[in-house]
């Protein structure tokens, strides 16, 4: 066997296990369970207006405690009062936690599983909501208005 033929043999060993190791791990990744944030243990827990002037303050710090780059935020539990029941464009119950005169609030975004638990809710209502951080209040300048914490993957933990 010649040099060529060896050398080409092993290259082609070699790139045909990195591709089956390369599909393993891609088939892996796809497959991989979403992440269960109800029994997920949580991070944090606040009242609605804690988390917005701990972000109003200032939104750098209050990002690096709350988003993971890597995706894996942390799960938080808001309790606060019921200023707004909407749906979004995929049906999805959005609660939004604001007392009376506060500029902004947390707006938390449900699920097609737990919409069914928001049906007792009423505005006016106290309740504590779990789920994950996406982003946090700011100040729009250009739009010249405050945008709200916003939260997915919503249920209710307690409702008074």
């Amino acid at each position: 066997m010649t040099t060529k033929k060896k050398i080409f043999k092993i290259l082609l060993i070699v790139i045909g296990g990195a591709v089956l190791i390369g599909g393993g791990v891609g088939y892996y990744m796809f497959n991989k369970p979403a992440r269960d944030v109800q029994s997920t243990k949580t991070d944090f827990s606040y009242k609605a207006s804690e988390i917005v002037n701990e972000y109003l303050a200032d939104a750098k710090k209050a990002n690096a405690k709350y988003l993971a780059e890597n995706g894996e935020s942390k799960v938080l539990e808001i309790t606060g009062i019921v200023s707004e029941i909407s749906e979004d464009f995929n049906n999805q119950k959005v609660i939004l936690l604001k007392a009376d005169g506060e500029k902004v609030g947390v707006s938390c975004t449900f699920t097609s599983e737990t919409n069914a638990n928001t049906l007792n809710i009423q505005i006016g209502d106290q309740v504590t909501i779990k789920g994950v951080i996406r982003s946090g209040a700011s100040f729009d300048e250009d739009l010249d208005m405050y945008e709200n914490v916003i939260i997915e993957k919503s249920d209710i933990v307690s409702n008074k």
